[in-house]
């Protein structure tokens, strides 16, 4: 899991998705990604509400994206980018690395 260290008290973003087609610039996963979740987790941890909030507006780009490009966005658009956001909702799906058994 990233953690905040006392040097930077918010991590780096480095799984960050770009437009059209919203995939990870960093693994080329369907952003955001396992890792981009962790690290905006991370982020938004003493703000979980301004995390939906910068989800939404995401969200509201990906499909004015998808739209203009004359295609229907995905079916689970909505589950990639809300509906993790809501706590307890996502769980990775790995063990994070330096974490005890």
């Amino acid at each position: 899991m990233v953690k905040p260290s006392e040097d930077m008290p918010w991590p780096a973003i480095t799984h960050v998705g770009v437009g059209p087609r919203w995939d990870c610039v960093a693994c080329a996963q369907p952003w955001p990604c396992a890792q981009a979740k962790e690290e905006l987790l991370v982020e938004f941890k003493r703000f979980p509400s301004s995390l939906t909030i910068y989800m939404s507006a995401y969200l509201s780009q990906a499909i004015e994206d998808y739209s203009a490009h004359g295609g229907l966005p995905p079916p689970d658009l909505w589950d990639r980018f809300l509906g993790w956001v809501r706590s307890g909702r996502y769980v990775p799906d790995h063990k994070p690395a330096g974490d005890p058994p």
